[in-house]
């Protein structure tokens, strides 16, 4: 089975960066901010950012 080698990597890390370069910094961002909301998620935080907010004024 063919196993890819250091060169082989560089080689295909520079690739992506020729093409993706510009917008490579923001789609690490909303990655993170995945990887982020994922985790709290996961730990079963009630305070959901999307809930609306009830206006309680007389």
């Amino acid at each position: 089975m063919f196993t890819p080698g250091l060169w082989q990597m560089l080689i295909v890390g520079l690739i992506v960066l020729l093409l993706f370069g510009t917008r490579l910094p923001s789609v690490m961002r909303s990655l993170g901010e995945g990887i982020t909301e994922f985790k709290k998620g996961m730990k079963g935080n009630d305070s959901d950012p999307n809930t609306r907010i009830e206006d309680h004024r007389d």
